[in-house]
């Protein structure tokens, strides 16, 4: 039998290895401007064309590289960062696997210019597909400038799969705000197509987060900030009121570095429990700062997944902070509930003239004395007045039919011998009799169905109407929100919604479509565009349903609302007038039906 196991040729294997480490045009920026970030760059420039589809560029001041340097530095495995393998528990650097410049050559052309700092010539490299094609000296300035061209060229499977500019666009400036905050001592810039998205000097963490996500945000952060000999936390939290139900800015880091970690946001949600909405949560930037030999970042290519050795130490420790933060600035209100029976101290008055307790009691009182009680009223005997006004019907005229809610189209049936009546359970859930047993409604969900239908079809046959705010509500919005507004604006303007470009971020909202009463503007828009940043494409279809999902949330009945009973045969019947009435635009439940048997079954 033959051998059938080869080695494969270089240019296959890196290409595979590339795809590990090169996903999309943002990880090409994220690995660049890490190494930048490591060869101590105080001013950073990204240059994207194309979303990074044509060119990206990324030019800093950092040490730069000799000759040799920069031509060994395109061969897999070639690092100046660790040494042996004990040097990946003392990690002090962003990179260390020498794997990012050989991935990024291996899938596109590259261009590198560099110099050494006191060296009076640099060099220029030229590079495409894993190939060396030239290098020579050059004149050009301290630092290094990448620049990478045609990516995924010779893979054209992985350029066809990539999203729409206006999605790559948003990971590139998720990437990117993701370093900045981190690195707030560095001054970043980012161009898009020639575009300024960003221009962020020099400053502290809270002015970095301010420049990227808006003034606004500064009157809603709370210093968080502890030093134990496990670790040292600080950053900031938003307050309660800052809570959002999509969209709230939440980022974790740890000596330098994102990362996601869901049991360490579980303990900020749990510090805030009880003072925001269920649903809802606050912005957070946190900073860890641990021993190097304490954390393990060489899990996930990604290097976004770390393991911490001390895990649920920090994770009290977390939590005792978050607490103190938002007690220690008053932002939950002091309320005593064990002031029954305590006596009441005045304020002194050094001018009055104080008079000495006294102490009133009723020498008569005789806690053995009997008194005659007071007689209780008697039952009424008359049962037959009780039952007057009831008539007697049979048990198949109760209203109790089969169940019509497997389908998406419900028959006429329901509506016509459905219960008249309906009991509310705990202000969420509409309970009303059919044929085969009990039907429980979900009041909010429902709502949400019914008015996601309407407000469709409102934008069908554009029937929305405007009405104006007696005070126009100004938003701020961050760049990458931007982005996601500039493509839903027509469609929101289309609903009923006015905008006005104040500048900097800043957009007045003039006018609401009419029936939001008591809705408020701002959050109302920011989730709109959360929600429509979640799309991967924005297509005038989708944004018109997300956008009416969003509005129909907001707008839905709230849990814990008493309703009429008129009210709640009105939910009802438009309910069963709707296109689907099982489930929300969502997918989740809006009804379910407790059988006759299964009741029957309960009281055997």
């Amino acid at each position: 039998m033959s051998d059938i196991i080869q080695l494969l040729p270089d240019s296959v294997a890196n290409q595979i290895a590339a795809g590990e480490v090169i996903q999309r045009p943002m990880s090409v920026i994220k690995e660049l401007i890490e190494n930048a970030v490591d060869a101590g760059a105080t001013n950073i420039q990204v240059l994207v064309v194309d979303a990074g589809r044509t060119s990206i560029q990324v030019i800093d001041d950092g040490c730069g590289m000799s000759e040799t340097d920069a031509r060994l530095a395109f061969e897999r495995h070639a690092t100046s960062k660790i040494r042996k393998a004990d040097d990946l528990f003392s990690l002090q650097t962003m990179g260390f696997r020498g794997e990012a410049l050989p991935s990024i050559v291996a899938v596109s052309q590259v261009e590198l210019r560099t110099r050494l700092r006191g060296e009076e010539l640099g060099t220029h490299l030229s590079l495409s597909g894993s190939r060396f094609i030239s290098q020579e000296p050059c004149s050009c300035p301290v630092g290094s400038n990448f620049l990478i061209e045609n990516l995924f060229y010779n893979v054209p499977a992985r350029r066809k799969f990539l999203k729409s500019n206006a999605t790559e666009l948003n990971n590139i400036v998720l990437a990117f705000q993701r370093i900045a905050l981190v690195n707030p001592d560095i001054s970043f810039t980012l161009h898009s197509n020639g575009s300024e998205l960003f221009n962020l000097r020099a400053s502290n963490p809270r002015q970095r987060i301010v420049d990227i996500f808006g003034k606004r945000l500064n009157q809603d952060l709370l210093p968080v900030s502890v030093e134990t000999s496990i670790c040292t936390i600080s950053g900031f939290v938003g307050k309660p009121e800052s809570a959002r139900k999509k969209g709230a800015q939440q980022y974790f880091f740890v000596n330098g570095r994102y990362m996601k970690h869901p049991y360490f946001h579980k303990a900020v949600a749990n510090a805030f429990e009880r003072l925001v909405p269920t649903g809802e949560q606050v912005p957070y930037f946190i900073y860890f700062t641990v021993p190097a030999g304490d954390i393990d970042v060489n899990i996930h290519p990604t290097k976004t997944e770390i393991k911490f050795e001390n895990e649920q130490a920090i994770w009290q420790i977390l939590l005792a902070a978050v607490k103190e933060a938002v007690g220690l600035f008053s932002e939950v209100t002091a309320i005593d509930f064990d002031t029954e029976g305590k006596p009441e101290i005045p304020v002194f008055d050094p001018h009055g003239n104080p008079s000495a307790p006294t102490v009133n009691y009723n020498p008569q009182y005789n806690p053995f004395k009997q008194s005659g009680a007071p007689e209780r009223p008697k039952a009424n005997v008359d049962w037959q007045q009780l039952y007057d006004g009831l008539i007697l019907r049979k048990p198949e005229q109760i209203g109790i039919f089969e169940d019509q809610t497997s389908g998406d189209t419900p028959s006429e049936s329901i509506i016509a011998d459905k219960a008249p009546t309906h009991y509310q359970y705990k202000g969420q859930y509409i309970m009303t009799a059919v044929k085969s047993g009990l039907m429980v409604i979900d009041q909010h969900r429902a709502h949400v169905r019914i008015l996601y239908e309407e407000y469709l079809e409102r934008q069908k046959k554009r029937q929305w109407t405007s009405q104006k705010l007696l005070f126009p509500e100004i938003i701020q919005l961050s760049s990458s929100d931007q982005m996601v507004f500039s493509k839903v604006i027509e469609q929101m303007q289309t609903m009923g919604f006015e905008f006005s470009d104040l500048g900097g971020g800043s957009f007045s909202i003039s006018a609401v479509p009419t029936d939001l009463d008591g809705l408020r503007p701002v959050e109302l828009v920011h989730d709109m565009i959360a929600s429509a940043g979640e799309k991967s494409n924005l297509l005038r279809e989708e944004i018109e349903k997300t956008l009416a999902l969003t509005m129909a949330r907001n707008a839905a009945i709230p849990y814990g609302q008493v309703l009429t009973n008129e009210e709640m045969e009105n939910i009802v019947n438009r309910l069963f007038s709707c296109s689907n009435v099982n489930y929300t635009p969502d997918g989740k439940s809006v009804l379910g039906i407790l059988k006759q048997q299964d009741i029957e079954h309960l009281l055997t």
